[in-house]
């Protein structure tokens, strides 16, 4: 004959939900990997969604390291845009050392707002994020014009306008591989 098993009272819900979460701690592994293969998976999904005579698709790439820096300014060290520079300019088609100097200056431009704006909001934040993707967008042109191309400003216009207003959802999407970086994946001895 089987016993019968009474439904858990409230406060064995309660215990046993929390039970999961006592001893865990989040996996250095993960957490200090995630923003290093999110932004280098943001450098090489442009090329998959749209090709295009023109530039259209945000610097996702890009977008993703201020967003990292913003979210978590001391997370990247200030060294970062170089490898992450550099393997975005294996993937973008921009000239050699383009990524490398643009995105060690926007690290180093994010480290100094970072210091001088202690407290900033939501908008202090995209205007700062819109002029860097100005600032980047601008340099690549003349940069790629320096190195042989013939592009006109106004071609550019479309993405610089689209990057600007897509930072925000981009800023989200960090948010929850940061929210993933902190999960409690190991126990704690």
């Amino acid at each position: 004959m089987k016993a019968h098993r009474f439904p858990p009272s409230h406060r064995e819900r309660y215990r046993d939900r929390f039970r999961k979460r006592i001893n865990r701690a989040p996996s250095p592994i993960v957490a200090l990997s995630v923003p290093w293969i999110s932004i280098m998976l943001g450098s090489i999904v442009p090329a998959w969604l749209v090709i295009a005579s023109a530039p259209l698709v945000p610097p996702l790439g890009f977008l993703m390291l201020v967003a990292w820096r913003q979210l978590r300014p001391g997370l990247l060290p200030v060294w970062a845009g170089l490898p992450l520079g550099l393997f975005d300019d294996l993937y973008s088609g921009q000239p050699l050392g383009n990524g490398v100097f643009l995105w060690s200056v926007a690290v180093i431009v994010l480290d100094l707002v970072e210091a001088r704006l202690p407290w900033r909001s939501f908008f202090t934040e995209w205007l700062v994020a819109a002029g860097l993707i100005l600032g980047y967008l601008v340099f690549s042109l003349a940069i790629a014009n320096l190195a042989g191309g013939a592009t006109p400003f106004h071609v550019i216009m479309p993405q610089i306008i689209l990057s600007t207003f897509l930072y925000p959802l981009v800023g989200r999407l960090v948010a929850g591989f940061d929210r993933f970086r902190l999960l409690p994946f190991r126990k704690v001895a």
